[in-house]
């Protein structure tokens, strides 16, 4: 891999309030200082309707170990939101499958280490069967879940997840 592919790798697309892009921006540099930015977030389900979880791993750079919908990650500069979904449900749980577009929605949280997750995030539902492969560079632990079991989960232990998990599932869990 060349140097200039590592680089736009850890590129962010900055966005305005209408998801028009302004530019790019390290990923690190922008969750320093809490600059919108396009994100991806990915809810798959089985035919049970169980919802899948990621335990983010431990050497993520933020919200190590909290738990989160199927994944979730940042579009490179010039790919489409939906190309990034399946890119990164291949490489984080080692599948791919048909993807429907929810809705975006922008949220703001600043996190524990300082950081601040600043992003205009568009997110996909769908539905696999079959036998993941995660990586373990990316997810330390993964389940099914019945769904009346995550909402219950989330509201009883909201730190124990992801901060964009919770606003997510209100809107995923709404719209189905």
């Amino acid at each position: 891999m060349g140097g200039d592919a590592v680089y736009t790798e850890d590129l962010v697309v900055l966005v305005d309030e209408d998801d028009r892009e302004l530019g790019t921006e390290t990923k690190m540099n922008a969750h320093l200082a809490g600059t919108l930015h396009r994100a991806i977030s990915v809810f798959v389900f089985n035919r049970a309707g169980e919802m899948l979880l990621q335990q983010r791993a431990a050497s993520k750079y933020h919200s190590a170990g909290l738990w989160s919908n199927t994944c979730c990650s940042h579009p490179r500069p010039g790919e489409p939101p939906e190309s990034a979904a399946h890119r990164r449900l291949g490489e984080e749980m080692g599948f791919d499958c048909p993807l429907q577009r929810a809705f975006t929605f922008i949220y703001r949280r600043v996190l524990d280490n300082g950081l601040v997750e600043h992003e205009y995030d568009h997110v996909f539902v769908g539905r696999f069967d079959g036998i993941l492969a995660p990586a373990p560079d990316e997810v330390a632990d993964w389940k099914w879940v019945e769904v009346d079991e995550v909402v219950a989960g989330v509201s009883a232990n909201p730190r124990r997840y992801s901060p964009w998990f919770g606003v997510a599932l209100e809107r995923v869990l709404g719209g189905e």
